[in-house]
């Protein structure tokens, strides 16, 4: 009865893994918020429209593109990492994974993702949580990086990661990170930073880091070290900067509280895609990297109304939308 009602209520949505058709939505649903598309020239048309493709009143968290055009995402409340084909098809990519809340993945395939283990104060089947955190590859085969900074603390609740290409990933979890492939862990930066997302630029020689309401840049040498830290952009008065991606001209897409903001691969600020939701991670894919995903906070409940979180649970319901853009994602690397 429940899946049915939901499926009443979304046509248009993957809710519970059942494979739906996208829609583009003319009315908002229940939550939603009404948006209209201003062109950005050379990213995205002012006809563009988002089209609703999954819902859950799980996460869908860390996105990252696929090369056959669908995408992977952290479901920490399942302890898996889930695939969604590039037609809205729902599929257990990898199951027993410790508390996922992102997923990253190099050119050479090789998958990572940082484990949150059972901090979830939702995981009512936890009493007590006393299995350490960690930064992991899981394929091809699966590999600890990291359950504790140099200074043998435990790591914590960690957020998100980008791979580096070598072996290691860049992290976040407060401040900035960084794991080599022999498991060394540096600090980027651990001061006056409210960290969340992290991406590298085209090259990795630039890591980019949220900031709340600006984006913060760093020199990345070939060992992995950083410096150089600097503001790289401000995102127009907009808070809770998050989840990033690049594009193929090197221009970065951040996620904050009003939509998804473009800036030049120089720091120029572009303009804003608004959203229908608060958004929280993205990633270019589809056959061609044309098209953004991005999930959103935020799904509607078996009443019809917005989905009210559960006291004490961290993040859960979410939707994911996406939308044709007129840029292609980076070709280089997944994300």
């Amino acid at each position: 009865m429940f899946r049915r009602r939901i499926k009443q209520l979304l046509p248009s949505v993957l809710a519970y893994g059942l494979a739906t058709v996208a829609v583009a939505q003319e009315t908002p649903l229940p939550g939603e918020r009404a948006v209209a598309i201003t062109a950005i020239a050379n990213v995205i048309a002012a006809d563009a429209k988002w089209e609703l493709v999954w819902a859950g009143f799980e996460t869908a968290d860390g996105m990252v593109g696929t090369a056959d055009g669908g995408v992977l995402f952290a479901q920490e409340q399942t302890d898996s990492i889930r695939k969604l084909d590039v037609n809205n098809k729902e599929y257990v990519y990898l199951k027993n994974v410790a508390g996922p809340g992102a997923v990253s993945m190099d050119a050479q395939g090789r998958v990572y993702s940082v484990l949150r283990t059972c901090t979830d104060p939702g995981k009512w089947h936890f009493q007590s949580c006393n299995e350490l955190t960690r930064v992991v590859q899981l394929m091809p085969e699966y590999k600890v990086l990291a359950t504790n900074f140099a200074d043998g603390r435990p790591l914590g609740r960690l957020n998100d990661l980008i791979a580096d290409g070598k072996g290691g990933a860049y992290f976040t979890v407060g401040g900035a990170y960084y794991v080599s492939a022999e498991g060394k862990v540096r600090t980027v930066e651990d001061k006056n930073l409210l960290s969340n997302g992290i991406m590298l630029s085209r090259d990795g020689k630039t890591l980019y880091v949220t900031n709340n309401t600006v984006v913060i840049a760093f020199d990345v040498a070939k060992d992995g070290s950083t410096g150089n830290r600097r503001d790289f952009v401000t995102l127009n008065g907009d808070r809770g900067a998050d989840g990033m991606a690049i594009d193929g001209e090197g221009r970065l897409y951040i996620t904050a509280s009003t939509g998804i903001h473009v800036v030049s691969e120089k720091g120029e600020y572009l303009g804003v895609i608004p959203t229908k939701r608060a958004p929280i991670t993205l990633a270019f894919s589809g056959t061609d990297k044309s098209v953004l995903y991005a999930g959103q906070m935020g799904a509607v409940g078996p009443d019809g109304k917005p989905w009210a979180t559960p006291e004490g649970t961290r993040n859960t319901a979410m939707t994911v939308y996406r939308i044709k853009l007129l840029s292609h994602g980076y070709a280089g690397r997944p994300k």
